[in-house]
This record gives structure tokens, C-alpha cells and sequence, in this order.
């Protein structure tokens, strides 16, 4: 690897249901727009096969049911600031959500 371009940040991931709305919004696209809009790295939504939340409701991808509500992650590679700016967006808009923030280590391989 090379140690020359490695960057130390966070790996924020938010977990929400594929349904969940804020500002007439699936909530996964205003994460995104929020960061896109405020010039932050950029982010990707995955959508779970099942899964269960802190209201122990289990939610799984079925063959007749496959437009159910199932969770997914909005996941960024960010520095730390920008981070901290994305939560603060996310808790003055009053968005209800579970997050995880860990530490990174990342580089962008390639010459693009």
C-alpha cells in the first residue's frame, strides 16, 4: 500500500429503514444530498435481505414481498471535521437514526 496518499479519518455509517422519509425525502437520499451539498466526501446506500432494529421488528426480502421495508446503511469515508459537520446537520434537522463512527485509514488508488 501506498503509505504516501493513506489519509486518517472516520467511516460514518447511518442505519435507517429503506421507507424512512424526512423533508418528503427518503431519508438515504437526504444523507446523501446533505453531504453533496456541503462538499463532503462522497457516501453509498446498502440495502439489507433482513434485518431487525432497536424495536425488534424483523424485516427480510421474501419472493412475494420484495418491495417490504428493509434496513439499510448510508456509509461515508470522511476526515473527522467533516464527520462532526454531517452529525451536526443530522441532529439540528431532527433526524431519527441509529449511526456508527469509526476510525479509517483510506487512499484513492489510480490516477483519477
Amino acid at each position: 500500500m501506498n503509505q504516501e496518499n493513506l489519509q486518517q479519518g472516520v467511516h460514518l455509517y447511518f442505519y435507517c429503514h429503506s421507507r424512512a422519509k424526512h423533508d418528503g425525502m427518503l431519508l438515504s437520499e437526504w444523507l446523501l444530498e446533505q453531504a453533496r451539498a456541503h462538499g463532503l466526501g462522497g457516501g453509498s446506500i446498502f440495502r439489507a435481505i433482513a434485518g431487525f432494529g432497536r424495536h425488534g421488528v424483523l424485516h427480510e426480502e421474501q419472493f412475494f414481498e420484495l418491495a417490504d421495508d428493509l434496513p439499510v446503511r448510508i456509509e461515508f469515508l470522511l476526515r473527522e471535521e467533516q464527520a462532526e459537520l454531517l452529525l451536526q446537520l443530522v441532529r439540528r434537522a431532527g433526524v431519527d437514526a441509529t449511526y456508527a463512527y469509526s476510525p479509517a485509514s483510506f487512499a484513492v488508488l489510480g490516477g483519477h
